[in-house]
């Protein structure tokens, strides 16, 4: 059977005509039940309901919907470019080299990044309160009709990762106190948890590493020996000097030891987020 609009079989008009008043939400058995209670009760009428009105509001909401059929592959195309994984400009300069490997990391991290701060943003104030609207000002492409998916908040986006942290399994959520699940945190919290610290490492802990040429010693390294022999090109590695080749030494390893912690780390990361991936969606 050919898929339908359903909202109308949602709404108070539908209920008087079904004669059977609509769950609001319930499990799957819960609502096995009440579709074979609602045909019992009135078959014609529920396929009134249920069929009949999806297809007419099919036809009634054609051209609205084929005008957001073109809005949204403008947008997927050339805005947000969905078919794709790129990277910032800060991390890989348009027209600079970057091997395959090496484009994972940023391209990847960079997605999580837009995901928090425009995906996650526009969720909380398209279904938090007027107030959560009026603290963070959105302008009017961030959400409804014009929405384009380019208003980018990152305190809204980490506020609604925060709120999804909260949610915990309950009576709202199906589960009685006496189970061993009731007041744990749901599914969704922990995903919202998970990704708030790969964004918070993308961020802030990445972006705050110091340099290993730098933190190695290394650089410094280097710049002594342009100043002991000026004009020259000068590798200690090849000097004769027992300092200078005890102290490039000592630079080069702990650069390497850097470099594979960083690599090590980096590694880690893009693994949790792979696990991740399936939280990645609003």
């Amino acid at each position: 059977m050919a898929q339908h609009s359903n909202y109308w079989s949602c709404t108070p008009f539908a209920d008087w005509l079904r004669g059977t008043k609509k769950l609001s939400a319930g499990t799957s058995e819960e609502w096995d039940n009440w579709t074979t209670a609602a045909q019992m009760k009135h078959n014609f009428r529920y396929w009134l309901a249920e069929e009949a009105l999806g297809h007419i509001q099919d036809f009634v909401t054609w051209p609205v919907r084929s005008l957001y059929s073109v809005k949204y592959y403008i947008n997927n195309r050339w805005v947000s470019r969905t078919h794709s994984l790129t990277a910032h400009p800060r991390d890989i300069k348009p027209g600079q080299w970057r091997d395959v490997g090496n484009r994972f990391l940023p391209c990847l991290f960079n997605e999580l990044q837009d995901f928090v701060e425009v995906e996650s943003a526009w969720s909380h104030i398209a279904w938090g309160s007027k107030e959560d609207r009026a603290k963070y000002n959105p302008p009017f492409w961030a959400s409804g009709w014009w929405r384009w998916r380019t208003w980018r908040c990152p305190q809204a986006g980490i506020d609604h990762l925060d709120w999804a942290m909260t949610l915990v399994m309950d009576n709202n959520m199906g589960v009685e106190k006496d189970s061993p699940n009731f007041g744990k945190p749901t599914g969704q919290a922990e995903r919202a948890k998970e990704l708030k610290e790969l964004y918070i490492w993308w961020t802030v802990t990445y972006r705050a590493r110091p340099d290993p040429y730098d933190a190695s010693g290394w650089t410094a390294h280097c710049e002594a020996m342009r100043v002991k022999y000026p004009g020259s090109f000068f590798s200690s590695l090849n000097s004769k000097d027992a300092e200078d080749k005890k102290a490039s030494d000592k630079a080069h390893k702990l650069l390497s030891k850097i470099e594979a912690a960083y690599e090590k780390e980096d590694e880690a990361m893009m693994i949790r987020l792979i696990k991740a991936r399936d939280s990645l969606w609003t």
